[in-house]
């Protein structure tokens, strides 16, 4: 138990005489005949002056003087017993004291129930009475010898022959499962029948331990009802000591054997599990360990041990108890005739314990703590110490692991250990034991198992008070505190100079001083008041002075006092979970914490380790609750305590609730480590440090990119290893974990003094210049890289190779290049660089590569390397070096697939015809008319392909520019004509020139192609300019809604009588059009708004009707769970709409994996929208957006018509196509809120409830963007509101 290390006494212990209680009688009776209200002699019972008088007097006195005693006698030596009952605050009309009942039998143990309603009675006539909080009598019980059939133990047949090996020599073998002797529940000679009640922490059920018909001791568990529950198993010498664990699981006992004597546990079943003894020597079994009690504390940690003189409290870890204190409270008096000392816990603080010993008192209030070494770099040892009676299990963490109750060394002292203190560098270890002070040498670098020895022992004097807290400075000079008389007094003592223990020096400490520790860095000495004042200790030449650090709000029973640059800060934790820095409140639900030099770190009830840099108070940040996100806050263990930290190895040691220990490597630690040793230049510590915690590596880079740049060359001479490099740069990548994954946590200030320091952490957003910026990082890089490595190419070939693969994209020709430059020189060198860059790409793409430098021995190596078939390999490249070379780099592009290059190299060879060919089978007509931009006869031929094969795909307007192009206006005519480009195709048609009807035709036909296009504007022109038709151009221009020109061309030819004839039906026609098309947007608004209000008013009163879910669960069973589990294959009420269906589709998929046909009818719902579906409002929302954008693209031609007909004097028709424009408009306008205000708010547009097909981005773009509808402008001239 690392984290329960030494169990220190928080405050002074209080001690003093039991008071008394006087005992109050009633008041006189005025009433009674012995009395006389009045007269001179009222005041005494007899007349003096009367007969008899002496005999009287003498008779009365020593009646009235022996008869209490007889009485007290009397009720010692009869079997009765009486309840009185004792009130503190008697009220009106009540006795202070008072007897409310009697037991004839007499009373053997009585114990009040936890919640001390119930109130359980042993008699002597073997029964058990169940009083009420009132003290009424409840039930009675009876314990009679049927009680011992009550609990029938499990018997497996264990050691029965028909359950034994009857193998070879199977006689001479024993069952190992079966105990050599069996109990029969013998009494000890000790064991004077006393019975003892205890309780179970819930009230629930008791124990009561008896002995039955004087041959055997009992213990039997009953009820809050008094119904029996189970016997105990017989076990031999059990005493009456009895306890149980306030948790439920145990009932401890005593069993006193001949060698030793026990603690022994036993479960509610009566069945025994487990023990451990109380390591009494037999000497001291009979005289102060005679008589033992048990007592556990509320919270079940620690069991306390009464003896006669002293109370041993013992803790329990990883199945292992251990003793952790024993206070001797009897002090000189005869422990052969003194019972037990009584100890009492407090009810509610755990560690709260009284003890009563005769007419002494004692109260102590203990707090666990763990003794370890320093936490501060170099000295970080790890080094913990453990007490265990007089043994001190030592474990340093860094060097091994040890798992409790095992410890790498053990120091046995003269007696129990009280208190323990390590040095800075862990060398010296000073133990307080009961027989004085012991200091120990350690050394932990040699191989040896005798690593301590005992340096100085400074014994207890009886003129001198005895050591309670010992701590030290640096690694010589002891402190320890003491209480006497005069108060606390402070001691120091010298070690590194040979001085005995005479020599030590002693001040007298102001009151109220509780404890002392050392301060972090063990440069000071610092203590603790009772009322939180936290002060270090300066002592002079001669005297003692304490500089207040501060007062702590609270009671804190840990602290931890750290330097910090030149402010003090005092961390207290109170017994609340209260974390206090100085005056400042951090945290109110921590449950451990440690300090180094650079974080705070503590652990949380939340099952959760933080670390807060060290800065000043003010600014001491801690984290929030969100492991995944920042590196200074770790899930971990429920349960978990802060053992030890040793920043040097960057791990942390935390002890789980059951007693085994988890050493961690928390990111906050490891990356801080890795960051300081890159600002220190030292990269293969940092290196190290990210291969061994998987760390990505691009930090080594990414904390101080120029300084890294700068110093490419020690970082090459620092990590040496051909393996390391390459390594890093496998690891290389784009992205600044610096800024992105591993941010830097330190407050803004802190990084200031850094960089003032010389340290820029903030280095990543620096750049040497602007065209830095524009190179890739990782190019950057491997390009510095390479420039350091080329300088030492034999050892580091591999290097650059693996630096030119790396890069994004991979360059391997420089690497293949590389390599073939190097082939001459060293084959062997060549083998292994080929292997290498096999190993880093892929193999078929470096024969690709290897083949385009054109160097087929290379090509080879590669082919052999990557195991090609060279049944292929060797003919391809034969075929190829018999070519000459122009032809040889023509065919391996062309194998390559690279047609761009290996065209010109057509163009060298002078194959034109070919290179036709060539162009028009892999369409490389752009790079054929860039070969021969200045050859314009050969030009022109590609021209004519690449026109050819625009025109045969389509492309008609850039095949009739490259027709024209080449003067074939014929050819270009129909491509421009075939592309709807009139103007394009009449220019050709001048060039040809065409006969005045081809020409005509040709108008006619692009007119009539323009007005199937809906382009009437231009088919009006074409009528009007080539066609002269001017009656028809009217009627297309009012086709189109220009009625201003279709009034300007009649007005220009003189043609009046088309007004009546053509103007005005065209204005009617497009008015009753335009009316038509307004009064059906009304309709539909006025339908689909209101019941897209209804849809959703019934989405937020009742979803699951909403959404189809079964409204009643009449038929479900009451017997089953409805929660969601891992095995769950049907969607929830939300996801049965979505491709949301949870986590676990690979156990279903065919019921969450979409198919095309089952995506196809999905879609064709959503787009069907049927009334009553989840679909239909969906459906409603995008048909009030496609109307909006409906009347949207109709509002210039209805300012088109208005003007018309306004000017061709229909003013009430143009007043009522103005009308009903503006009254859709607002009705568009007003309801643009309701129907998109709300869509991100109820789920449609986030791709949630509304994405019925899994395509939320789709869904967001469809639904989500509010159209804008403009106010339509009135016109003046109309009037009206």
């Amino acid at each position: 138990m690392l984290s329960r290390s030494v169990l220190r006494s928080t405050t002074t212990s209080s001690s003093g005489p039991v008071a008394r209680r006087a005992f109050h009688t009633s008041g006189p009776r005025l009433s009674s005949p012995y009395h006389y209200p009045t007269g001179p002699r009222s005041s005494i019972p007899f007349d003096p002056l009367k007969r008899g008088f002496a005999f009287k007097y003498w008779t009365f006195c020593a009646v009235g003087f022996g008869l209490p005693f007889g009485v007290a006698v009397w009720q010692t030596y009869k079997n009765g017993g009486d309840i009185i009952c004792v009130r503190e605050e008697p009220q009106h009309g009540q006795d202070k004291i008072e007897i409310v009942g009697s037991v004839d039998a007499g009373i053997t143990a009585a114990r009040w129930s936890p919640d001390e309603e119930l109130l359980a009675i042993a008699t002597r006539a073997d029964t058990i009475l169940f009083m009420s909080r009132q003290l009424e009598s409840i039930t009675d019980v009876t314990m009679t010898a049927g009680d011992l059939e009550a609990s029938h133990h499990v018997n497996v047949g264990w050691g029965k022959a028909e359950t034994q090996f009857k193998g070879k020599r199977a006689k001479a073998l024993r069952d190992p499962t079966m105990p050599e002797k069996i109990d029969e529940g013998l009494l000890h000679s000790l064991d004077r029948g006393q019975v003892t009640i205890t309780w179970r922490g819930d009230g629930a059920f008791f124990a009561i331990s008896s002995v039955h018909e004087k041959r055997r001791r009992v213990i039997r568990v009953y009820s809050r009802d008094g119904i029996l529950d189970s016997i105990s198993e017989p076990v031999d010498y059990l005493q009456h000591s009895l306890s149980w664990r306030p948790a439920g699981n145990l009932i401890a006992a005593v069993q006193r054997l001949e060698d030793r004597i026990d603690v022994i546990f036993f479960e509610r079943n009566g069945l025994r599990h487990g023990q451990f003894g109380l390591r009494l020597s037999p000497e001291e079994a009979k005289t102060w360990g005679s008589d033992i009690h048990l007592e556990w504390n509320n919270d079940s940690t620690v069991l306390a041990v009464c003896f006669k003189d002293r109370v041993q409290l013992w803790t329990m870890g990883n199945y292992h108890y251990y003793l952790k204190r024993e206070i001797l409270v009897a002090g000189e008096q005869d422990t052969a005739s003194s019972q037990a000392t009584i100890a009492a816990w407090h009810p509610e603080q755990a560690l709260h314990v009284a003890m009563l010993s005769g007419d002494h008192i004692e109260r102590q209030e203990y707090a666990f703590a763990p003794a370890r070494g320093s936490t501060f770099f170099p000295h970080d040892l790890g080094l913990v110490a453990v007490v265990d009676g007089a043994n001190l299990k030592v474990t340093p963490l860094r060097l091994a692991n040890v798992p409790p109750p095992i410890a790498f060394h053990e120091i046995t002292a003269d007696s129990t250990i009280m208190d323990v203190a390590i040095n800075r560098t862990g060398s010296r270890i000073a133990v307080i034991t009961q027989e004085g002070l012991r200091i120990y040498n350690c050394d932990w670098t040699t191989r040896s198992t005798s690593r301590s020895e005992p340096s100085q022992h400074i014994p207890n004097l009886p003129e001198k008070p005895r050591p309670e807290k010992i701590a030290f400075i640096g690694d010589s000079n002891l402190h320890w505190m003491s209480y006497g008389s005069a108060g606390p007094t402070l001691s120091r003592l010298d070690l590194s100079s040979g001085k005995d223990s005479t020599a030590c020096l002693t001040w007298t400490l102001p009151p109220g001083i509780i404890h002392i520790f050392s301060r972090s860095d063990h440069e000071r000495i610092c203590t603790r008041s009772a009322s939180g004042l936290i002060a270090e200790v300066e002592i002079g030449a001669e005297d003692l002075h304490l500089r207040e650090t501060t007062r702590l709000p609270s009671k804190t029973p840990w602290v931890e006092v750290v330097q910090q640059e030149d402010q003090s800060i005092a961390f207290g934790l109170s017994s609340n979970g209260t974390l206090y820095a100085n005056e400042r409140q951090l945290l109110r639900n921590c449950t451990s914490f440690l300090v180094t030099r650079a974080h705070l770190i503590f652990t949380t009830s939340q099952h959760l380790l933080k670390f807060v840099h060290m800065t000043s108070v003010d600014q001491l940040d801690v984290p929030s609750d969100e492991p995944e996100k920042d590196e200074r806050c770790r899930s971990i263990e429920r349960g978990a305590r802060l053992i030890t930290v040793m920043p040097t190895t960057f791990s942390l040691t935390l002890q789980m609730p059951r007693g085994n220990l988890e050493t961690i490597f928390p990111r906050a630690l490891v990356l801080a480590g890795i960051r300081r040793s890159i600002d220190d230049k030292d990269y293969r510590t940092a290196f190290l440090a990210c291969r061994n915690h998987r760390v990505d590596m691009n930090i080594l880079h990414d904390h101080a990119p120029l300084q890294f740049m700068s110093e490419t060359g020690l970082f090459v001479d620092q990590i040496k290893k051909v393996e390391h490099i390459d390594l890093f740069l496998s690891q290389l990548r784009e992205e600044d974990v610096a800024q992105t994954m591993y941010r830097e946590t330190l407050p803004a200030t802190e990084r200031r003094d850094q960089m003032q320091d010389g340290i820029d952490t903030n280095e990543t957003t620096q750049t040497s210049s602007a065209a830095v910026q524009n190179v890739s990082k990782v190019d950057r890089i491997c390009d510095a890289l390479l420039g350091v490595l080329g300088t030492r190419l034999p050892s580091h070939l591999q290097n650059m190779i693996t630096a030119h693969v790396c890069k994004i994209p991979p360059n391997l020709e420089e690497g293949l290049t590389l390599i073939g430059r190097l082939r001459q020189d060293d084959s062997a060198l060549v083998e292994k660089a080929v292997e290498h860059i096999c190993f880093l790409a892929d193999s078929n793409k470096l024969y690709e590569h290897a083949l385009g430098l054109y160097d087929l021995d290379l090509a080879l190596l590669i082919a052999q390397q990557a195991q090609r078939d060279p049944r292929e390999i060797l003919p391809f490249l034969q075929r190829l070096e018999s070519m000459e070379p122009l032809r040889k780099r023509f065919s391996i592009d062309d194998h390559l697939t690279r047609h761009a290059k290996a065209l010109r190299y057509l163009r060298d060879l002078d194959a034109f015809d070919e290179l036709k060919v060539y162009t028009t089978r892999h369409e490389l007509y752009k790079d054929a008319l860039d070969i021969y931009r200045y050859d314009d006869r050969r030009l022109n031929e590609i021209m004519s392909l690449y026109a050819e094969y625009l025109n045969s795909n389509s492309r008609h307007k850039e095949a009739g520019i490259a027709y024209e192009y080449l003067s074939q206006h014929d050819q270009a005519m129909e491509a421009y004509q075939a592309a709807g480009s009139w103007r394009e195709a009449l220019f050709c048609a001048s060039q040809i020139p065409l006969e005045p009807q081809q020409l005509q035709d040709l108008t006619t036909a692009l007119a009539n192609a323009l007005y199937e296009a809906r382009d009437y504007y231009h088919a009006a022109v074409l009528q009007l300019e080539y066609q002269q038709d001017v009656q028809t151009a009217a009627a297309t221009f009012c086709k189109g809604y220009f009625f201003a020109d279709a009034m300007r061309v009649v007005g220009s030819k003189g043609r009046s009588d088309l007004l009546e004839e053509v103007i005005d039906p065209g204005l009617a026609e497009g008015l009753a059009t335009s009316t038509e098309l307004l009064a059906e947007c009304k309709g539909q608004l006025n339908a689909q708004v209101p019941r897209l209000r209804e849809l959703r008013a019934k989405k937020e009163e009742d979803p699951l009707a909403y959404y189809d879910a079964p409204t009643t669960t009449s038929d479900i069973p009451d017997n089953i769970s409805l929660a969601g589990t891992e095995a769950s294959t049907s969607g929830s009420l939300y996801t049965r709409y979505t491709s949301r269906t949870g986590t676990n589709s690979s156990l279903n998929t065919h019921t969450t994996r979409r198919t095309s046909k089952n995506r196809r009818r999905e879609e064709r719902k959503r787009a069907r929208g049927k009334k009553g579906s989840v679909y239909e409002a969906e459906y409603l929302v995008n048909s009030i957006r496609r109307l909006m954008q409906r009347v949207d693209s109709v509002r210039e031609e209805v300012e088109r018509l208005r003007e018309g007909l306004l000017r061709r004097g229909m003013r009430e028709r143009a007043l009522a196509v103005e009308r009903a424009m503006v009254e859709v408009v607002e009705l568009c306008r007003g309801c643009v809120e309701e129907v998109f205000g709300t869509v991100g708010r109820e789920g449609v547009g986030d791709g949630q409830v509304g994405d019925v097909t899994g395509e939320g981005e789709d869904e967001r773009a469809n639904i989500g963007d509010m159209p804008v509808m403009k106010e339509f402008e009135r016109l003046s001239l109309l009037g009206g509101e």
